[in-house]
This record gives C-alpha cells, sequence and structure tokens, in this order.
C-alpha cells in the first residue's frame, strides 16, 4: 500500500548530503589523479594524435584514467593554442573523451557501497602517512571515491521510502515519456554541473527499482545535453580554441542524442540483451538488480556507437565548429604583453609549465634582439636606435613581471615532482633574461649616448677587437637560450666552459684597448674608459648566458655531481 506522507527533512538531508559527498568525492580523485598523472597523460596526448582514430583513442584513454572530460578538453585546447596539434585532430580526441566517461558509470554500477568507510579510511592513512608526495595524491584519490560510494549509499537509504510514496511513484511514470526524461537529465546536469553525477543518480533510481531502463536511457541522453552547459561555461571568455572546443562537444553531444532519442525501445532491448540478468527474481527486486548495470551498458554502448559512426566525419565537424564560431577581431597584442598565458591551465601544471615555457621563448627572443642591436647602437648609432633599445627593456620588463605572476599562481596548485623545480628554473631564466635587459638599457645606452656627447669615434684596432667580444658573447647568450628551449644538455654544458675563453678574450681586448692611452689626449682617455666599459658589460652579458645554461643543466641533470659542480661554479 502506498504512503501518503514522508519525513521530508530526513529524505532532503540524506539525499543532499549524499550528492554533496558524491561530487566532493568525484571531484577529488579527479584532482589527484590529475596531478599524478597529468605530465605522463600530456605525453600520450602529444603521441597518439596523429589522426583522428589515434586521437580518439588518446582522449579515451586520458579520461578513463583521470575521470574528466573537461580537463581532456582543456589539454586539447592548450595543445591547439600551442599550434602542437590541429584543430581537425582535436576532433577526435574530444570525442574519444565522451567514451572514457563511461568507465564511471560501471565502477558506480558495481555497487561496492559496503567498501566505501574502508576505502576513505585507507585513503586518508595513506595521504596521511605517505611521504612522497605522489603517493598521497594516490590517497586522496582512493579516499574520493570511497566518498562516492558513501555519498551514493546515502542517496540510497535517503530515497528507500519513496518506494511506497504515490506522487513520486507517478512522477516516475512521466519518465517514460523519452522527452521529459531527457528534458529531467538535462536540467538536474546543468543544475549541479556534473553528467557523473547525474549518472550516478540515474543508477540510484533504478537500484531502487523505481525507474525502468527505457526512463534510465532518456535521463542519460539527457545528461548529455547538459554537460554541454558545463562546457560553454567553461569556454566563456576565453581563446578562440577553447570555445571552438566546447563547440565540437556540444554538436557533438546533440547530434548524438537527437539519433538515439526516437530508438530507446529497441536500444534498451539491445542493452538487455548483452546484459547479465537476475533471472531467479521478479518485479521490483529484479529491477533493482538488473537496471543498475543495464544504465551503465547503455551509456557505455550509446558512447561507443556514437564515436564509431561520427569518427569518420571528424573533418565535418571541424569545418562545422569553424562556420559557427565567430572570428573574433583581436588587436595583435604588444611584445610586451603575454600570448600564451591563460589561467585555463592553471590546474593542469605539466601543460601550464609548457605554455610558460613559450612565453619564456618570447621574453628570449626580445632579449636576444636587445643583445644584437646594442653593439651597433652603442658603436655608431644615433639617439634613434639607442631609444629603441631603451623602448624595448620595457617590454622585457612588462613580459617578465607577466610570466612570474603566471609561475607564482602555479605554485599555488598542487605539483609534483619536478613540478616544482621547473617552476624555479623558469623563474630562475626569466630573470636571467630581464637582466640581460637591464644590462643593455642601463649599460650599452648610456655609453652610446656618452659617445655622442664626447664625440668619440673608435679606432678600427678597438671596434674589431669589441666586435670579436660581442660576436663571442651574443653567440653564447643565443647558444644559452637554444640550449633551453630544445633542452640541448650538450650545448648547455658548452655555454658554461665557455668561461676560460671568453676571459681569455676580454684580457686581450682589454690590453690592446690600452693602447688608445698612448695617444696622450682626452679622446683617447675617453675611448679607453667607454671602451673598457664595453668589456665589462659584455662580461656581464656572457655570464647572463652562462648562468641561464646553469640553471638548465642543473634541472635537467638532478642529482649528478656535475649539476652540483656546475651550479656554484
Amino acid at each position: 500500500m502506498a504512503q501518503t506522507s514522508l519525513d521530508v527533512v530526513a529524505m532532503i538531508t540524506g539525499l543532499g548530503g549524499g550528492l554533496a559527498l558524491f561530487i566532493y568525492g568525484m571531484r577529488k580523485m579527479t584532482e589527484a589523479l590529475k596531478t599524478v598523472a597529468g605530465a605522463g597523460l600530456k605525453d600520450i596526448l602529444a603521441t597518439l594524435t596523429t589522426n583522428r582514430f589515434t586521437g580518439a583513442l588518446s582522449g579515451a584513454l586520458i579520461t578513463a584514467v583521470i575521470q574528466s572530460s573537461s580537463v581532456t578538453t582543456v589539454m586539447v585546447v592548450g595543445f591547439v593554442s600551442a599550434g602542437l596539434m590541429t584543430f581537425t585532430q582535436s576532433v577526435g580526441v574530444i570525442l574519444g573523451a565522451n567514451m572514457g566517461t563511461t568507465i564511471t558509470a560501471q565502477i558506480i554500477a558495481f555497487q561496492v557501497a559496503k567498501y566505501s568507510l574502508i576505502m576513505i579510511a585507507l585513503g586518508f592513512l595513506v595521504e596521511l602517512l605517505a611521504r612522497s608526495q605522489r603517493v598521497r595524491h594516490y590517497g586522496i584519490a582512493l579516499m574520493g571515491l570511497g566518498l562516492l560510494f558513501f555519498g551514493m549509499e546515502l542517496m540510497s537509504n535517503a530515497s528507500a521510502p519513496l518506494r511506497s510514496y504515490a506522487p513520486f511513484i507517478e512522477a516516475m511514470q512521466d519518465l517514460r515519456n523519452p522527452a521529459m526524461g531527457v528534458l529531467a537529465g538535462f536540467l538536474f546536469t546543468a543544475v549541479v554541473q556534473s553528467s557523473s553525477a547525474t549518472t550516478g543518480v540515474v543508477i540510484v533510481l533504478g537500484a531502487q527499482g523505481f525507474i525502468p531502463l527505457e526512463a534510465g536511457i532518456a535521463l542519460i541522453l539527457g545528461a548529455n545535453i547538459g554537460t554541454c552547459v558545463t562546457a560553454i561555461l567553461s569556454a566563456l571568455g576565453r581563446p578562440r580554441e577553447a570555445v571552438k572546443a566546447a563547440a565540437v562537444h556540444v554538436v557533438f553531444n546533440l547530434a548524438g542524442v537527437l539519433l538515439w532519442i526516437w530508438f530507446i525501445p529497441y536500444f534498451a532491448d539491445l542493452v538487455r540483451a548483452v546484459s547479465p540478468a537476475a533471472v531467479h527474481l521478479a518485479g521490483a527486486e529484479r529491477l533493482a538488480a538488473d537496471v543498475p548495470r543495464q544504465i551503465a551498458n547503455a551509456h557505455t554502448i550509446f558512447n561507443l556507437a556514437n564515436l564509431i559512426l561520427f569518427i569518420g566525419f571528424a573533418g565535418a565537424f571541424a569545418n562545422l565548429v569553424e562556420r559557427i564560431v565567430p572570428r573574433t577581431r583581436r588587436l595583435p597584442a604588444g611584445e610586451g604583453q603575454p600570448v600564451h598565458l591563460d589561467d585555463l591551465y592553471l590546474d593542469q601544471p605539466a601543460l601550464a609549465l609548457d605554455h610558460a615555457k613559450l612565453e619564456l621563448a618570447r621574453l628570449a627572443g626580445l632579449a636576444n634582439r636587445m643583445v644584437s642591436g646594442a653593439f651597433p647602437a652603442s658603436i655608431s648609432g644615433g639617439d634613434r636606435e639607442l631609444n629603441a633599445l631603451r623602448e624595448s627593456d620595457d617590454d622585457v620588463d612588462s613580459l617578465h613581471g607577466a610570466i612570474l605572476m603566471y609561475l607564482g599562481q602555479l605554485s599555488l596548485r598542487d605539483l609534483v615532482e619536478p613540478q616544482p623545480h621547473r617552476i624555479q628554473e623558469y623563474i630562475g631564466v626569466a630573470n636571467s633574461l630581464e637582466n640581460v635587459g637591464d644590462v643593455v638599457e642601463s649599460g650599452f645606452v648610456p655609453l652610446g649616448y656618452r659617445r655622442l656627447e664626447l664625440g668619440v669615434q673608435y679606432g678600427e684596432d678597438t671596434r674589431d677587437l669589441l666586435r670579436q667580444l660581442f660576436e663571442k658573447a651574443s653567440g653564447e647568450f643565443d647558444r644559452s637560450i637554444r640550449s633551453f628551449i630544445e633542452e640541448d644538455l650538450e650545448a648547455a654544458d658548452a655555454v658554461v666552459r665557455s668561461k676560460e675563453s671568453f676571459n681569455n678574450l676580454a684580457d686581450k681586448a682589454r690590453i690592446q684597448i690600452s693602447l688608445a692611452l698612448s695617444r696622450g689626449s682626452e679622446k683617447g682617455l675617453d675611448e679607453y674608459r667607454l671602451a673598457i666599459e664595453h668589456v665589462e658589460n659584455l662580461k656581464r652579458i656572457h655570464g647572463l648566458a652562462r648562468q641561464i645554461s646553469r640553471v638548465s643543466l642543473v634541472a635537467y641533470v638532478q642529482g649528478s655531481e656535475d649539476s652540483e659542480n656546475l651550479a656554484t661554479d
């Protein structure tokens, strides 16, 4: 007999608290797995995107590991914006990511809630006692999984009285209508911002015998549309690449739902045929035993079928999205403004570090250009050339500040080795590059103005010696930059070990320059003073080049005796 009243407070508390624990557990598990596996998964993504099929495989694999299609999508956006992947290649990855999310439903359907408290306890002990940061994150992931299952158990217990509550039973009957089921799944997912949470709730409803498989499928279809809201919200205000990735997600999910909503009864029959059945049970008990696994299988089959059907149209998806996403007219960023730094990547440290390195390459380009212009401007240039150098330092200072702010924000995220060391390496390189700009701005530029003021014209011998020294210093600086960007340890080591040869050349230059004093004139004395300052500034440039290379060697040869020696050389 159906009951007519409920303990509403107890039910809302149980359902709300259970859902909160479910979502919180899912997030903690995702964040932990993302932290420990992010760098390796990024490498997989970079390797397995040669075509749409391997791209789909990598997308499914990565999402299955970290249990978040949004994280995979952010990786894709980062690769596209960095020019490491074409947008067409990214479509395959995004399609595969939807397949990877089905693992969550399969895990939930095992109904191992009785082990949830053990998972929470073990996860907590691992996080508390483990010395390794990586192991601690594995403990957090296990604790998150336990909280997920415990939340489901709370929702299941809280909803049990609804089995005999007539108004609820009647409302569940409405979900047999595909349109109502899809709408309900869409609205719930849009509110909680998690399709996995919707899947968990649907499985709970199925386990209680509230809904048949057809209603569960409709709710899942709605969840696939509702998760598009999350993608759209995450893309707002982001670069066009992020908007296009979100658009692919939306178009793909909408197309899949519109295709399958007309065939839900036939789809349900297929799922029942391939799913295990509790033939020894009957009625609501059999529904409770069969439907959770069937819902999980339906979720998997739906996404797998869509992937197979649509993977051949990845190019068409890309072309459609290119047309529907408007091209925004942006003024070209000033040279002192960051191009690759976006808060979107901060929650994925491995990807954020890649983009910080791209920005460092831009900073290195600005500093290298200043160094290249320093000698001709200071030796023979006029006001125009000297003013241009001074203005260039403003760009170097601005970009240097932006990089440091970004790395500072990144340092507050959950990091695993060697990410903290890599941040310190990038800060060290950025500071050295900014110091190079300062040497040019406060060293070479004033020398040029003093030369103009004093009317000094360098002798041919002095000019040639300074040119040789400049070419040596600027060459080593250029090599230090390339060794950092390309992670060329041999080149970095060569720069570090160039100290003796450079000092010998500098000493030779000093001796030759002193001959200017033999003229016994004021002009000869002025020439000597200016030339000697040129030598000192070039030594500073060379020293900063060696410093950049030492930082790179220490970062990439960690723990070796050589790296320790280089760090103090």
